[in-house]
């Protein structure tokens, strides 16, 4: 029996089916098993423009649909005018538990079993000790503490004291309940769950769990297939159709615990007014088949769920639909897109990493910039410094505990991290021209006027932009060194080194905490390698022209790195070497890895 023919898929199938969720038969759901999770690939060509499926609204788990809606709406009622406790992501995180809690009885249970332990590989749920040594040093270090303390407090200020009223209800028609299910641990496994799966589906439904949807993989800049509401609108809505193409749709977003207001885009047709089910040929049927197979779930009869209670739904007749973006070849997976995300987002979020993420940033938190600064200069001189900056409208970028400057993927730091450090190290006597230049012009001069009084005739030359040449003197360059240094020292005592062997030894499959964690590390601290590079360009040329790639004598200041690029080349023998199992491509490995080691200068770093 192959992958795809697993028991959980064709369960999933027939309930797809009896759900009224129509599936391409071009889809190919297949099952990688419980550690890697379900993947979508064609079975046809795709074309760009095909409908490959449609899932009603009332199929989607939302409050609105779930078997917990009056454990949900009791508590919006007991809130009175304010916003409800159990809105939004902590209502569906109730929803979601009570549907686990049912079992086999849930509407959801094939859907559910789908996605079982995947929130496993979410930081927020790993233990203490787990954040402490697999994150040290990380952009996701203080957001999984700080996540963790936000939910427990939400836990204990607001869900809990709902879901006790529950397991001591009033009345004898409470909903049922099984406490077990409703622990702190289980509420944040159902948060990561709604973190990584969840769409914004429409004002009505708000927030919910889009089953098939969900079960694309995420592929960076490689989207294949969206999800939108579908253009051709119930009866109910004939008043809306009177202002609208029939052709227009609604992009859907997924959501994020951090962005519950998701942007929403709106798509116009361009003369289709068939109002047809677009063109897929013999691709656009429901999955069928597999009836043979004995059902493990309950009926999970829909007339249960979801009636809407008379609250004015007018969005129960919408499909959403997952329509092709870009062309797809047979036997190619069929990705959708999380959005431009680095390896720290889609850790956090999703429970995985990329090599090679270009969105891949590192923060520098002010503090570290005026830890440096501590020991160069005086109090007094680091106060006046940063107020001046400040004064000429600068600012990092800001959270409600911290300020911080991005350093990008190519290792190229915020302009006005620049500008902050270049005020820093400023001479007293330009210091103090600076500050009197503020003061006479005020608001009316712009801030680069004010910062290079002193070199006007280069600025007029420059047109009068800022350049970083004016910035990167040697003194910043020196700094951002020293930054970039003091940045790497906080993933602890294990050189970048150690942590590409310690990389090559794991596995992505069995080890996946230990795996994405050092991903993350290598590409976070490879980041302020490329930094470092950026600094080379006044301290160090010859190390900066080695470092871009430059045919140039190899010296004893270029060593590191190359040493640092061969070792990788070592790592990454051993890993195909293991992983092929093949002697002839154990040998081929190792030809070209000894070729590299005889001709040091003609790697390319």
């Amino acid at each position: 029996m192959g992958k795809g023919s697993s028991r959980r898929v064709r369960a999933f199938k027939r309930w797809m089916k009896r759900e009224g969720i129509e599936c391409s038969d071009a889809l190919d759901l297949r099952d990688e098993g419980v550690e890697i999770g379900i993947s979508v690939s064609a079975l046809a060509h795709l074309k760009e423009g095909d409908v490959v499926a449609r899932i009603p609204k009332l199929t989607c788990l939302t409050t609105r649909t779930t078997a917990a809606r009056d454990i949900i709406s009791a508590a919006a009622a007991g809130e009175g005018e304010e916003e409800s406790c159990l809105g939004g992501l902590a209502g569906l995180a109730v929803a979601l538990m009570y549907e686990r809690s049912l079992g086999e009885r849930s509407r959801w249970a094939p859907y559910l079993e789908l996605l079982n332990k995947e929130e496993e590989s979410l930081p927020l749920v790993w233990s203490a000790d787990e954040v402490e040594q697999l994150l040290a040093g990380t952009e996701l270090e203080g957001t999984v503490k700080e996540d963790k303390g936000v939910m427990w407090k939400e836990w204990m200020e607001s869900i809990e004291p709902t879901l006790l009223l529950q397991m001591h209800p009033l009345d004898a028609a409470a909903v049922e309940f099984d406490p077990s299910f409703f622990g702190f641990g289980d509420y944040l496994a159902a948060r990561t769950l709604i973190s990584s799966r969840s769409f914004q589906i429409d004002e009505f439904h708000g927030v919910g769990m889009v089953p098939l949807a969900d079960l694309f993989n995420h592929k960076t800049g490689a989207e294949d297939v969206h999800l939108m509401t579908s253009p051709h609108k119930s009866e109910s809505n004939t008043t809306q159709e009177n202002n609208e193409s029939d052709t227009t749709s609604t992009s859907i977003s997924a959501i994020h615990d951090d962005d519950m207001s998701a942007s929403i885009t709106v798509d116009e047709g361009e003369g289709d007014d068939s109002g047809g089910e677009g063109d897929n040929g013999d691709r656009d049927n429901s999955e069928g088949g597999d009836d043979d197979d004995s059902d493990d779930y309950g009926d999970g009869d829909s007339d249960d769920y979801g009636d809407g209670d008379g609250d004015g739904d007018d969005s129960d007749g919408d499909d959403l639909e997952m329509t092709m973006v870009k062309d797809v070849k047979l036997g190619a997976e069929v990705f959708n897109t999380y959005g431009s995300l680095g390896n720290a987002a889609l850790l956090h979020r999703y429970g995985f990493t990329e090599p090679d993420n270009p969105y891949d940033i590192v923060n520098i938190d002010l503090e570290l910039i005026l830890q440096w600064s501590s020991s160069l200069f005086s109090g007094q001189h680091r106060r006046a410094r940063l107020s001046l900056w400040k004064r000429l409208d600068y600012s990092g970028c800001v959270t409600h505990n911290s300020e911080y400057f991005e350093v990008s993927f190519n290792g190229e730091p915020e302009i006005e991290m620049l500008v902050l450090l270049y005020i820093m190290l400023l001479p007293h006597d330009a210091y103090y021209k600076m500050d009197l230049a503020l003061a006479t012009a005020g608001s009316s001069s712009k801030p680069m006027d004010i910062i290079f009084s002193d070199k006007s005739e280069k600025l007029c030359h420059k047109t009068g932009l800022l350049s970083e040449d004016l910035l990167l003197t040697k003194s910043l360059c020196n700094a951002l060194l020293s930054l970039a240094d003091m940045r790497d020292s906080l993933y602890g005592t294990n050189s970048i080194e150690d942590d590409i062997e310690a990389l090559g030894r794991c596995c992505c499959l069995s080890d996946k905490k230990l795996y994405h964690s050092l991903m993350l590390r290598i590409s976070e601290r490879r980041i302020l390698q490329k930094l470092k590079m950026y600094a080379a360009k006044e301290t160090s040329p010859l190390l900066r022209m080695e470092l871009m790639g430059r045919n140039i004598n190899y010296d004893c200041s270029t060593a590191y790195w190359h040493r640092l690029y061969i070792f990788e080349l070592v790592v990454l023998y051993q890993q195909c070497h293991r992983q092929i199992g093949s002697v002839t491509s154990g040998k081929l490995c190792r030809a070209g890895f000894l070729s590299l080691l005889e001709y040091p200068n003609s790697v390319i770093c």
